[in-house]
């Protein structure tokens, strides 16, 4: 049986991912880039982008605390440097300061953006990596070998479920767009920003505690 610490894990990483990746937000861009593309080229892009988005998110959670010790970085910081960005997206797409998709302007004159700049930084953004990397920190300090190793399979499972969720929404994006329609699209997104930020808050509020704690 699955101890409810764990499940927390599960289900806190896997909101977490789904309100920062915001799969809404990523029909434009994919419908802008493929719009040429045959229908099996289009699921080749959505395959290979979820397949990328999801590897960046693995390595952040495997490797990112590897990154923190061989750069000198105590956790509190990450957590406080990571709630800052993740407040920062958040409050972009609440109050649309800028372009609330954080894509950048790319010529369409390619066969190929499944990982650029579909994965990265569409999906797997800079937002993404820190939230990733700061779940990490919060398990590295589990004290119980057995249930950190149950808190990055939970992890990794809410990663996986992620990019399945951005899969369906790629894969389906004409319909949900034609769907959502604008003003529809518009208030999920702002209702991401804010979610968004209430996670960015919580990540700093822990990282304090880390930095006053001295750990």
């Amino acid at each position: 049986m699955i101890e409810i610490p764990l499940l927390q894990y599960l289900f806190g990483g896997l909101v977490s991912l789904i309100v920062i990746t915001n799969p809404p937000s990523k029909i434009p861009l994919f419908i802008s880039l493929t719009q040429s593309m045959s229908p099996l080229e289009r699921k080749k892009q959505a395959d290979w982008a979820c397949y990328y988005a999801a590897a960046i998110m693995f390595v952040s959670l495997l490797a990112g605390n590897l990154l923190l010790v061989f750069f000198g970085i105590s956790y509190g910081a990450l957590r406080i440097a990571g709630g800052f960005v993740v407040s920062v997206i958040g409050y972009q797409m609440l109050f649309g300061s800028r372009d609330q998709q954080g894509a950048p302007v790319v010529r369409r004159d390619k066969d190929d953006y499944s990982f650029f700049p579909l994965a990265m930084p569409g999906i797997s953004g800079p937002g993404t990596i820190a939230v990733v990397i700061g779940i990490a920190s919060e398990i590295a300090e589990i004290p119980d070998i057995t249930n950190m190793i149950g808190a990055f399979f939970m992890t990794g499972v809410a990663i996986a479920i992620t990019a399945f969720i951005i899969w369906l929404t790629l894969r389906f994006s004409d319909y949900i767009s034609s769907r959502l329609g604008p003003s529809g699209a518009q208030v999920l997104t702002k209702l991401m920003g804010f979610i968004l930020i209430c996670i960015g808050v919580q990540f700093m509020g822990s990282g304090i505690r880390t930095f006053i704690s001295g750990s």
